[in-house]
């Protein structure tokens, strides 16, 4: 046996890219631990980081290109595989016209820096409107207000919880996300020495989260109410004259016109539909108020359910009406090291097309994936006829499950770039698989412009990458010559010409890691823009552990990208749908019904990482929470056998009695459902569980942004015989 080796790298599981050390003997992972010397997580650590190694030694996954044939599944070479998608695709498009070709991108595709640098080389070439991704079943409404109000869709404010002194959070489980669009290694570690500076934090959930069980006070909401419960706390600032933005409103503009819409928003209006007493909510506001340093955050709790875009708007309004927007302990805009925002990179664009079947909004170039299955569906011109999915498993993750499933096994081609065959690539005609994270280097060029501070961190591979294995940008690049040697044959020179001219011309000439040096060169510390860190990708190499460059920092204006370089708080959409949560208020639901919500578990990763055992082992996770009155009413028992019902479907789920959920709201967990046929997933198959969306309604969206509204869903229980 050789002697072990050490290496440093981050964790590209989650948001939260903690530094790792990793012990490496004869080609395997013996060790992986937190990298007590990383700046940023110190250590940290969480057992999906101990999964990697799993996931490189995992059997199941898939190493060389999968055709589909009669007889079964086939490997093929890269060559093969890259003409074979090109030339299907090519075809269809030839039939039925570029919008008949549509492209998922899944939750992955942002954690892989190859994925963001190459994909557009091969996806640009296809020219079609029928692009989906993971954002409309996520962050979309955080995005979109984004962009209204401070100009860039990824201008996101991040909570300073290194120097607030008051904490509040909205939909949000941090102790088991490891934080969502706030990159927080170590929550708890945080969370604490907010503690002992005597600061607070204020949870508002249906349920007593792992984040609420540690929180200074939690109250729970009803779940959908959330918008209102924000626009009174608004309202209290304005009635109580605690409206104080401070430098904020010399570059500010519509405060008068957020005075006048939450003016009927009183605590006494909205406790009935939050469930959350009028003294309680005043009470917030004015403790929220009165801290020397204080930030509001909220997560998918806020984002997918019917009022996602006001929620975040909201959240913003309250952060800047109180003076903590663009201030130290409130929200702040990040300085990464490679700027992404520099040159307004694809700032964003609202409505400038709408899906076909229903007409729902388009943003920066994506329809709301709530509509591709009835876009897959519906016959007629631009009917989808075929489909790129890039490191995503709709079927688990988007609303109405089985729907999209259907609709899959009904098109003409797919090809999944994809190393898993799932419950959505079993479907797939093709599926070319790129390496694990331990075989490409990574820089995560989304993360650290989420960070709670100004980070940048390196990570080579552990391994080589294996002779026939490719990389994801290589896969983009391959499949992207093959398109271009399709289009030349079908003798398209005014196309040529066109796509002639895209930037990805350029990018396919370099590296992903190239690319990273020129934008360290670039950004706010680089060689090129004369800063004292002269960063360049081989300074930060000599960094195995990573660089802290610093806290957050004020950068209200320049930061604006808004063309009169002000914030904008009067939006018209997000003023105009007011009146349509202002109806919810006087019609609150039926008595007794049951509203489901989701969650997550530190253990669990959207739907791709339980086909490790490490993460699946012990007791069953996947199960219906119930509070024990709800439990009564219904005649069920802790084990129980339920049978959930909502409009699109239903499904068996054992149920647990717990007094952590609300009265009249129920909770499945996000990702599971492995148990369809045709997968290669033994370990995930063993532990299959339901899957929520078998439940979730595609028609039950945020009108505004089209984000889908997976938290909420009205839903009834019957019990169902013992299994």
């Amino acid at each position: 046996m050789s002697e072990a080796r050490t290496h440093y790298g981050a964790c590209n599981l989650c948001e939260a890219i903690c530094g790792l050390e990793f012990k490496v003997q004869d080609q395997r992972i013996v060790a992986v631990r937190g990298d007590a010397a990383d700046p940023f997580s110190r250590g940290h650590v969480c057992p999906k980081a101990v999964a990697l190694k799993d996931l490189h030694e995992d059997p199941d996954r898939l190493r060389r290109p999968l055709r589909r044939t009669d007889a079964g599944w086939k490997e093929i070479a890269w060559d093969e595989a890259y003409a074979l998608a090109a030339r299907q695709l090519y075809a269809v498009r030839q039939a039925h016209g570029a919008n008949s070709v549509a492209v998922y991108q899944g939750n992955p595709s942002v954690h892989n820096y190859g994925n963001l640098t190459h994909a557009q080389n091969f996806l640009g070439l296809l020219k079609t409107r029928n692009r989906y991704s993971a954002t409309s079943v996520d962050q979309l409404p955080h995005q979109l207000v984004a962009y209204w109000m401070f100009g860039h869709q990824l201008l996101l404010p991040i909570p300073d919880i290194d120097r607030t002194q008051h904490f509040l959070v909205l939909g949000a489980n941090p102790m088991a996300s490891n934080g969502s669009l706030m990159t927080v290694p170590d929550f708890r570690g945080r969370l604490k020495a907010l503690q002992t500076r005597g600061g607070r934090m204020v949870v508002i959930d249906p349920r007593r989260s792992e984040t609420a069980a540690v929180a200074d006070e939690h109250h729970f909401i009803r779940p959908g109410s959330d918008a209102a419960l924000l626009l009174a706390l608004l309202q209290v600032l304005f009635e109580e004259d605690r409206v104080r933005p401070g430098r904020l409103l010399e570059f500010t503009r519509g405060v008068d016109a957020i005075r006048t819409v939450v003016e009927p928003f009183t605590p006494e209006s909205v406790a009935a539909i939050t469930g959350i007493a009028p003294g309680t909510i005043r009470r917030i506001a004015r403790e929220f108020s009165d801290s020397p340093a204080a930030v509001a955050y909220g997560r998918m709790g806020v984002s997918t359910q019917a009022y996602g875009s006001l929620c975040q708007w909201a959240i913003n309004l309250l952060n800047l009406l109180s003076g903590n927007l663009d201030r130290a302990g409130g929200a702040l805009f990040t300085s990464p090291a490679v700027d992404l925002l520099k040159g307004q990179t694809n700032p964003g664009h609202y409505n400038l097309w709408q899906s076909r079947v229903r007409g729902l909004p388009e943003f920066s170039g994506e329809l709301p994936v709530a509509a591709l299955a009835e876009e897959m569906l519906a016959p007629g011109d631009g009917q989808i006829r075929a489909l790129v999915t890039v490191a995503g498993n709709p079927v688990l993750s988007t609303p109405s499950g089985r729907r999209l499933e259907h609709a899959l096994g009904g098109l003409e081609f797919m090809v999944a770039v994809d190393f898993y065959l799932n419950e959505t690539t079993r479907h797939a005609h093709l599926i070319l698989p790129p390496t694990c994270a331990v075989e490409h280097d990574h820089y995560d060029l989304i993360f650290h412009h989420l960070a709670v501070r100004n980070t940048a961190r390196w990570s080579p591979p552990l391994f080589e990458k294996p002779e026939h294995a490719r990389h994801d940008w290589q896969i983009f690049n391959g499949l992207a010559r093959a398109y271009r040697r399709q289009l030349d044959a079908g003798q398209a020179p005014g196309l040529r010409r066109q796509l002639g001219k895209l930037p990805a011309l350029a990018k396919q000439r370099l590296r992903p890691d190239q690319l990273i040096d020129l934008g360290l060169r670039l950004g706010p510390y680089g060689a090129w823009a004369r800063k004292p860190q002269r960063l360049s990708l081989r300074r930060l190499k000599q960094h195995p552990h990573g660089l802290d460059l610093g806290p957050l920092q004020p950068a209200l204006p320049a930061r604006l990208f808004t063309a009169d370089r002000r914030v904008r708080c009067d939006i018209p959409e997000l003023l105009a749908d007011v009146d349509r949560l202002r109806a919810h208020l006087v019609q609150p639901g039926p008595p007794g019904e049951l509203r489901l919500i989701g969650r997550r578990h530190l253990r669990s990763n959207n739907s791709w990482m339980h086909n490790a055992e490490r993460l699946v082992k012990g007791k069953d996770r996947c199960l219906l929470l119930i509070h024990p009155d709800d439990a009564q009413r219904h005649a069920l028992s802790d084990g129980d056998l339920a049978q959930v019902h909502s409009r699109v479907g239903s499904l068996q789920v054992r149920v647990q009695i717990s007094a952590a959920m609300m009265p009249g709201v129920v909770s499945l967990p996000h990702g599971w459902g492995h148990h369809r046929d045709g997968t290669r997933l033994h370990i995930a198959q063993a532990h299959a569980g339901v899957s929520l969306n078998d439940l979730t309604d595609q028609l039950e969206t945020d009108p505004v942004s089209g984000n889908a509204a997976l938290n909420g869903l009205a839903v009834r229980l019957t019990t169902a015989a013992i299994a």
